[in-house]
């Protein structure tokens, strides 16, 4: 399914139960789209068990985990993702990012070196999926005759990012760049475009947005406001239109309210200066101007809740947003 010349995708974070999750992307891959990355959150469903069934329930859709280089090593990572590779005839992908409290902390991690585990686990990824044995030393990790069994693969590599660092890290190493911030778009992905420019080859373009078409969208999208204040750089909040005044207001709410007390201060132009939001109209035209002007490859909605009717209709209504029908 495209919208335009953009493919549309979603990613699901794994709150519902694993029937409900392979059925969401089957629904999906039957609405036509193209792509579809579930969260690989530690401690909910395991992502590769459910890709694995996903990938024998679907055919066309690609299939993708997002994950990091702490909870699993790069090695097992790569077996993980060849097995999705092989069970679904070739239509495996993986979304690297750097690692969040949520998924370390519970187990005890540290997000140590992230610039260099993220480069060292893409270089271990290619390496072994030549499908010969691997001795190599990177600058955190390393491989010892490390040889996969299934063969050779040819596996997109993303990278999720917000940081400067992080970002020229995707624009040198990675296949394709995932962004969240509608207002950041423009600086990120020039950021990215600049590390690339010895690469040679153009670097995936995709934009992961929750969309707020309803009334409650909008609101819900207010108490989820607080989390990224508190994980974004200055770049990204400066590019909010947030002064140093309410940046220090809408942090203070959070560490005394939570997500309730800041949802209480953020505005409908908040909102919107986050992500796509309006009327399903307004949407649409909103989406439009943007893979115009950053030339984005995927469009990537994201699935939170639990809900099989509720998910179903809103993989429905962001197919009709995109293609205007």
């Amino acid at each position: 399914m495209t919208a335009g010349k953009i493919e549309l995708g979603l990613q699901i974070v794994p709150t519902m139960g694993s029937a409900e999750l392979i059925d969401t992307i089957v629904t999906a891959e039957e609405l036509g789209y193209a792509y579809c990355m579930v969260a690989d959150e530690g401690l909910m469903l395991d992502v590769y068990a459910v890709l694995g069934a996903a990938a024998q329930a679907t055919s066309t859709i690609r299939l993708g985990a997002v994950t990091n280089p702490y909870t699993r090593h790069p090695a097992a990572t790569a077996a993980a993702i060849a097995t999705v590779d092989e069970m679904s005839g070739g239509r495996a992908f993986v979304t690297l990012v750097a690692g969040g409290t949520m998924v370390l902390h519970p187990m005890g991690l540290e997000r140590s070196a992230p610039l260099a585990m993220m480069a060292d686990t893409i270089e271990a990824l290619r390496l072994l999926w030549r499908g010969e044995p691997v001795t190599w030393q990177g600058r955190r990790l390393s491989l010892e005759g490390a040889h996969l069994t299934t063969g050779t693969h040819s596996i997109p590599i993303w990278v999720a990012a917000r940081g400067e660092r992080m970002l020229a890290v995707a624009g040198t190493h990675a296949d394709g760049l995932v962004l969240m911030v509608k207002s950041d778009l423009a600086d990120a992905f020039g950021i990215a475009d600049r590390a690339r420019t010895a690469v040679g080859t153009p670097l995936t373009r995709i934009y992961l947005d929750r969309l707020a078409y309803r009334p409650e969208m909008i609101e819900e999208a207010k108490h989820l406001y607080g989390y990224a204040i508190m994980d974004s750089p200055p770049r990204v909040l400066k590019n909010l239109g947030l002064n140093d005044a309410e940046i220090a207001g809408l942090k203070q709410a959070f560490t005394e309210g939570g997500p309730e007390a800041v949802g209480q201060l953020v505005t409908d132009e908040l909102v919107a200066s986050y992500q796509i939001a309006g009327t399903p109209a307004e949407c649409r035209s909103q989406l439009e101007h943007l893979i115009g002007a950053h030339l984005l490859d995927a469009f990537f909605v994201n699935i939170i809740s639990p809900g099989p009717a509720a998910n179903r209709d809103l993989l429905s209504e962001v197919v009709a947003i995109a293609t205007g029908h």
